[in-house]
């Protein structure tokens, strides 16, 4: 490969599956969920052996801008980029395209990850990524890299390969959304890889397939010399999948076995921190006693564990948070019953 990768971290979203930690003001992934730093900083961390911070962009929420520039003080504060509003995954990597096309050439190789990963193995992570972004050079195509399932997982969307390119390379013969729990055994079995969201590309590359299949967003990357501003309010709102990988015939896939996890939910930490004897996974201050399978997050306070198993306790703002690992997948359905004076605080 010519040169290292360019990277653009995708770090916007302002989600409530980690409340009441989580805040608009300081979403999941500036958070420190499995280490003492952020999501964010685990991530630019382990991309620092792929890509230069001079290569690295991080697309944001306007309103997080300040917050990230403080967290990555050695990033460049011009690669901090806002989108001035959200507009789905196709425009904000169409943008971070055109600014690589822009900084360094259309030739230049692309990744795309996202800021709150968990991974297991950092340094097989780090080889999948520069084996994508050497087949997406050598190949000219949209390369995505395909994760090993370690278990039928209906919250996650798959791929299923098809023809050999050569070595594990294949063409991407579809994309399936996330299926019934049913499907999603039968998606193992068949070998189908979960849809990671890991993508890489030449700019050009990407650039060219928007202009080709994705109506959504090719009238704003057409209109040359837009602002920032200009191009975001013209986007429609699409996925990238949707709205440019479904529709290429340039998709491949290479597959990754490196201990991936999007960590959705409180339930997901228990499989990617650091357990106690018991199977316990917690974060701060907490002593467990006869307690097995816990997750517990404990800012500013302790937290004791007495003869309880599979619960979700986090005490954190203020507020204490007591559910079980099954009805911490859908913490929603509960926020939108409690008074807004408890779930925005």
């Amino acid at each position: 490969m010519t040169g290292a990768p360019w990277t653009v971290v995708l770090a916007g979203g302002v989600g409530s599956r980690f409340w009441p930690l989580s805040t608009p003001a300081r979403p999941k992934q500036l958070l420190p969920l499995l280490s003492p730093q952020s999501m964010l900083r685990d991530t630019i961390d382990r991309l620092a052996a792929v890509s230069p911070l001079a290569q690295t962009l991080v697309l944001t929420n306007a309103s997080l801008v300040d917050a990230i520039r403080r967290e990555l003080p050695d990033l460049p504060g011009a690669n901090v980029i806002a989108e001035p509003r959200p507009a789905g995954t196709a425009a904000a990597l169409t943008w971070g395209a055109l600014e690589v096309a822009r900084r360094a050439d259309p030739g230049a190789v692309m990744l795309s990850v996202h800021a709150d990963w968990a991974i297991g193995d950092v340094p097989a992570f780090q080889r999948a990524l520069l084996a994508a972004a050497a087949a997406a050079e050598r190949e000219n195509a949209l390369v995505t890299v395909g994760m090993v399932p370690v278990r039928p997982d209906p919250g996650l969307g798959y791929i299923e390969p098809g023809d050999v390119v050569e070595g594990s390379l294949r063409r991407v013969r579809r994309f399936i959304e996330k299926p019934s729990r049913d499907r999603a055994a039968e998606l193992v079995r068949l070998g189908c890889l979960w849809n990671s969201g890991i993508f890489a590309w030449r700019a050009g590359d990407l650039l060219e397939e928007v202009t080709a299949h994705c109506p959504e967003v090719a009238p704003a990357a057409a209109a040359h010399g837009a602002s920032r501003e200009e191009f975001f309010a013209a986007a429609r709102a699409v996925a990238i999948d949707v709205g440019v990988l479904e529709r290429s015939r340039r998709v491949m896939v290479l597959p990754g076995d490196f201990g991936w996890s999007d960590v959705g939910t409180w339930t997901a930490l228990r499989d990617v921190r650091v357990r106690d004897a018991d199977g316990n996974a917690p974060h701060g201050a907490v002593l467990a006693r006869e307690a097995h399978g816990n997750v517990v997050h404990a800012e500013g306070t302790t937290v004791v564990l007495y003869g309880v198993d599979d619960l979700v306790v986090v005490s954190a703002n203020g507020l204490t948070l007591v559910t079980t690992l099954e009805r911490a997948t859908d913490l929603k359905t509960l926020l939108d019953t409690l008074p807004s004076q408890v779930r925005d605080r």
